[in-house]
Formats: structure tokens, C-alpha cells, sequence
């Protein structure tokens, strides 16, 4: 049985610095990016029984709800092949409540683990939601990814 943490941020702090890295950070382009973002993403989540073995009817669902925004979905690319990413959603209609800012997937290529990517794009994130006047983020992650919590409890997740 999988156990789901959600882990929150307080975002009233200004903005993370960013660190220096060998990749370019990209937004999300719809009529360029869909199939190798599907690819990377089913590959980065094969053992995942939820977000490891999406078609393209998937993501063009999710593109085409209220809460998609190119601007906040984030790739790091490396001579156009995109090597990890950050998808966020900003859940507007909560009752009481103001906007948050949601790190909605999080992924990075096997291949490139260890390079920074997925702290870049997070902070990236993180500094998009800030420009966004929103004063709360959250995630969730599962309990036994430790690399995961680890970088996101780096990041000021709690």
C-alpha cells in the first residue's frame, strides 16, 4: 500500500537563489514538447502504478483543464532533449482559502540523477509561484522516497 505525504511551503520569503548548471530551463511548448515529455515522463515513472504509463490522451486531458499553464510547467533541456521537469498547478478554487501553488510532477531522467535538475526546476517552480503573489505551496510525495523528501525538505517543504 503506497502512503502519500503532503509536504507545504510557506512562500511570504522572497525568492530562492538559483544555482549555476549546464542545462537550459524552458517552459513547456504544446506543439513541441508533448511526445518527449510523454516519453521522459513514463520512462522516469515506469514503476509508478498512476503517472507511468500515460498516452497522449493523458497529458492532452490535463493540458486542456482549467489549471494548466505552459508558463508553469518547466524542462530542463540539454542540446533540445529534455532531461528533467516540473509541471506545477495553481488550485484556485479552494474554499477559505487563498490560491497554492502545487509542485504537481516532478521528474527526472535516470540517466541525469545527481546533476541538480530536479532542485533547479524546483526552485524555478518555488519562484514562479512567488511571481504569482502566492503566499502558500505544497506537494506530495511518497513516504518512501527518501532522495525526494530529502530535496524537498532542502527546499523549506515541511
Amino acid at each position: 500500500m503506497r502512503h502519500i505525504l503532503k509536504l507545504h511551503r510557506d512562500l511570504t520569503t522572497q525568492s530562492l537563489p538559483q544555482r549555476s548548471h549546464e542545462f537550459t530551463i524552458e517552459t513547456f511548448n504544446t506543439a513541441t514538447h508533448k511526445q518527449a515529455w510523454l516519453d521522459l515522463n513514463n520512462k522516469v515513472f515506469a514503476h509508478h502504478e498512476d503517472q507511468g504509463n500515460w498516452v497522449m490522451a493523458d497529458l492532452d486531458n490535463r493540458i486542456k483543464e482549467d489549471w494548466f499553464d505552459p508558463q508553469g510547467f518547466f524542462l530542463a533541456t540539454q542540446k533540445g532533449v529534455i532531461q528533467g521537469f516540473v509541471w506545477t498547478k495553481i488550485h484556485q478554487d479552494l474554499v477559505n482559502q487563498d490560491p497554492v501553488g502545487e509542485l504537481y510532477v516532478v521528474g527526472t531522467a535516470p540517466e541525469h540523477h545527481g546533476r541538480g535538475i530536479a532542485r533547479a526546476l524546483s526552485v524555478e517552480a518555488i519562484n514562479y509561484f512567488v511571481t504569482k503573489g502566492l503566499k502558500h505551496a505544497m506537494l506530495y510525495v511518497d513516504a518512501d522516497n527518501e532522495k525526494g523528501i530529502k530535496l524537498y525538505e532542502s527546499l523549506g517543504f515541511n
